[in-house]
């Protein structure tokens, strides 16, 4: 628990600059004192620098963690998997849909998958809009935000105002697990805001998983299965999760 909250610090750090103890604390819903306790260990392991108030990342360590390495590892083992997901998720949307999807590297397969469609697509993803942005056909919507770098995404309470002013007929979301008990995890505090409002802003949810994202990883929680309408996922997935989703009236296509 304790090791997971300081990795949750010092990615927060390094990706949104310094940080105070009591925004740390309300983040991670635990007390100033254990904040204090964590930046004081990460201060003297080297990982970050405390400053009145709170916390920086050495200098120069900010830049090395934004680059494109995070999201461009993952995108490099874009699996067959993967791909079967992305290309059956696709069937599911029909010309004149407006389509809102998440950010991650299944979601960045799909747009490719909706190139030439006569659709309308609203994204929080960097790397969606680099699929989609030569695309005469599309009507591409970017939603603003705060840019994470690393991992190609846009975040904070300005992408969540401007999720709130928008409406889709169908969403495609993406996540780190899958529980056995139909939760749908990430690993990011920051991103998760974002995806339950992408889930609300939307008629219908698609959840995008291949087999290996059973159980996956992840400590955080997005929403239960109660909040998905369909599971893309592939053969092989976990029975018991795939089984309890259909009890909470998951729609689930195996590819």
């Amino acid at each position: 628990m304790r090791h997971q909250r300081q990795l949750e610090i010092v990615q927060r750090l390094r990706t949104g600059g310094a940080t105070s103890v009591e925004e740390l604390a309300q983040l991670l819903g635990v007390s100033s004192a254990t904040i204090r306790r964590d930046l004081q260990q990460l201060d003297e392991s080297g990982q970050i620098t405390r400053v009145h108030g709170g916390a920086i990342v050495p200098a120069g360590d900010s830049e090395d963690a934004d680059r494109d390495y995070p999201f461009a590892s993952v995108a490099a083992d874009a699996t067959p998997e993967k791909r079967q997901v992305a290309r059956l998720a696709a069937t599911l949307v029909q010309d004149g849909d407006v389509v809102l999807i998440d950010v991650g590297t299944t979601t960045q397969l799909l747009a490719k998958e909706l190139r030439g469609r006569p659709v309308t697509v609203m994204t929080t993803s960097l790397a969606v809009l680099d699929v989609l942005r030569d695309d005469p056909v599309v009507e591409l919507i970017l939603l603003g935000g705060w840019v994470r770098r690393a991992y190609h995404s846009l975040v904070g309470v300005v992408t969540e105002d401007a999720l709130r002013q928008v409406h889709a007929d169908i969403a495609f979301l993406g996540a780190s697990g899958v529980q056995r008990d139909g939760y749908v995890l990430d690993t990011t505090t920051v991103e998760v805001p974002v995806k339950r409002a992408v889930i609300k802003a939307s008629d219908k949810t698609v959840l995008l998983a291949d087999r290996n994202k059973f159980p996956g990883n992840g400590k955080l929680k997005v929403c239960s299965a109660d909040d998905i309408d369909v599971l893309v996922t592939n053969a092989g997935a976990d029975p018991v999760t795939l089984q309890n989703c259909s009890d909470h009236g998951v729609e689930v296509l195996i590819t």
